[in-house]
């Protein structure tokens, strides 16, 4: 029989001095009281009671057991209603991991937003270092993974956040250096900045899907952010998120290549555990990030 039971009921006995007293406070029947003492006794190997027509006292090991099992139980009692207090209360450590180039962009200022405006959550953000695998995240000691890949895992809860445009772009030096690019499949003929993680560049426009392995890589990089720089530099044609390079399309420096043509399809998910047992703070990062994203699309409009 489990021990937190018996040494309850023990400790209860001790204090009321009676199994039946001690039964109408535990809302159980004094026979099973009585059983739990008796199954307490012989699981330790020694008398904790002295049982009288008239009344039950503790003997000398059963005062000494009594004041170690209150104190265990309190303990016990004061670390579970802290617990469900945490589970409750939009407070303390979140630990947060995404891919590189999204944590580089629109994710970490809404992170870093929602760290201002619930000062009493802490939170950990790491970028890159992440796993093929959708919840190898939560043996690493994450509480949300951000992908931005379709996952199919019924032992996860998955939110879509955002939608992600992309555009083709260059600068209006290296566009006006060049033939007109009019045609996906002029692109063979173009200087290309490429995402190591993306050398396929998916196109969808007029109708049509086209697919085309970048032949001439004249630059290339794991991060958005220098792709940017040499696109603005002039030195090739660049597949990028919208908002990586709103400003510079509004301003100029950038202008974007074949407009008939949309980027690839690609959406921002937020991954973690099952409801039952997601933290209270892990709700509202989730419901504050989807809000951040709504009021910010990363999106060309």
């Amino acid at each position: 029989m489990d021990r937190i039971v018996l040494m309850r009921s023990f400790v209860q006995v001790g204090e009321e001095g009676s199994f039946s007293r001690a039964a109408r406070r535990l809302g159980i029947s004094g026979s099973l009281v009585s059983r739990h003492v008796a199954e307490l006794e012989k699981q330790l190997d020694i008398r904790l009671v002295n049982r009288t027509a008239r009344a039950v006292t503790l003997t000398a090991a059963g005062r000494r057991y009594h004041d170690f099992a209150d104190r265990m139980l309190h303990e016990l009692d004061a670390e579970e209603a802290a617990l469900r207090g945490m589970r409750e209360r939009a407070e303390g450590p979140l630990a947060v991991i995404c891919p590189k180039w999204i944590g580089n962009l629109d994710l970490g200022e809404a992170i870093a937003d929602f760290a201002v405006d619930h000062p009493k959550i802490h939170v950990r953000f790491e970028v890159g270092g992440m796993s093929d695998r959708a919840f190898d995240f939560l043996d690493q000691g994450y509480d949300v993974a951000f992908h931005t890949r379709d996952l199919r895992d019924s032992t996860m809860l998955i939110r879509k956040l955002a939608d992600i445009d992309f555009v083709l772009c260059a600068s209006p030096d290296y566009l006006g250096a060049r033939p007109p690019l009019k045609e996906p499949n002029q692109l063979s003929e173009h200087d290309c900045l490429v995402h190591l993680n993306d050398p396929i560049w998916h196109l969808r426009g007029n109708g049509r899907e086209v697919h085309s392995k970048v032949l001439t890589a004249v630059y290339s990089s794991n991060s958005y952010l220098t792709l940017r720089k040499a696109a603005v530099r002039g030195r090739g044609l660049a597949l990028m998120p919208i908002r990586t390079v709103a400003a510079d399309l509004a301003g100029g420096q950038l202008e974007r290549a074949l407009p008939d043509y949309r980027g690839p399809e690609r959406s921002l998910y937020a991954v973690h555990s099952p409801g039952a047992h997601t933290l209270r703070r892990v709700r509202v990062f989730l419901d504050y990030i989807t809000t951040w994203f709504t009021r910010n699309p990363m999106t060309a409009g």
